[in-house]
């Protein structure tokens, strides 16, 4: 049975705010609601990749970031440093930190979720945790603050590997949803939110050409 993605987005008229700019790579502040690639759906063309075309058409995307959730993204402005920069994703030497909201309160620090993720044709476009065939997926977790009235905490979140959905699944396993999220929260958490708390707040990586190890931060706008 082949089930269909009938999502449509909703128009975005956040802009995309460019952080660094050479003549290899960009890195974008990406907004919430945005999607990363068009999709197949006509009505789903908007996206990170489209607006930018538009000025760079060589411009390639190394990585993606869900639809719901904002932060810096890096681009390859030419195909020999879309290699250059796909093999550091590949070797893992990319760091990336997000930010996150959460539901209630954690009750350790900090921590490792290592917690294998799969697909579900049943589930779709949802995935699951599932030992016995998903692929490894391990995210850090530490607690920057706690917060009342609901109670919430602000998590930073470091993926070791990126599984799609990886760090809203793994919050969902900790029992502490990511708050406006759709897939793996429930109607309360859903409704705390008027869009997905989470953020891509840093990104620390070697820029292809000069090799000199780069960070780049964005300050998380909840």
């Amino acid at each position: 049975m082949t089930v269909l993605d009938t999502f449509i987005a909703p128009p975005c008229h956040q802009p995309i705010v460019e952080l660094y700019r050479d003549e290899y790579i960009l890195l974008i502040n990406k907004p919430s609601g945005l999607l990363s690639l068009s999709g197949k759906n006509p009505l789903n063309r908007d996206s990170v990749h489209y607006r930018l075309a538009q000025i760079d058409p060589q411009i390639s995307l190394i990585h993606r970031l869900d639809f719901g959730t904002s932060g810096i993204m890096l681009l390859a402005l030419d195909k020999a440093t879309n290699a250059l920069l796909t093999k550091q994703f590949q070797a893992r030497t990319v760091v990336k930190r997000y930010q996150s909201l959460v539901a209630g309160h954690l009750d350790v620090e900090s921590g490792i979720i290592e917690a294998p993720i799969s697909k579900d044709k049943a589930l779709f476009p949802r995935l699951k945790v599932c030992a016995a065939q998903g692929q490894k997926a391990l995210s850090h977790f530490q607690v920057l603050e706690r917060l009342h009235c609901p109670d919430r905490t602000r998590l930073l979140l470091t993926p070791e590997t990126g599984r799609t959905h990886q760090l809203r699944i793994h919050c969902q396993y900790l029992g502490h949803p990511m708050l406006g999220c759709d897939l793996y929260g429930n109607d309360k958490t859903q409704l705390m939110a008027s869009r997905l708390l989470l953020h891509a707040a840093e990104l620390e990586f070697d820029h292809p050409i000069t090799a000199q190890r780069m960070t780049m931060s964005s300050p998380c706008p909840f």
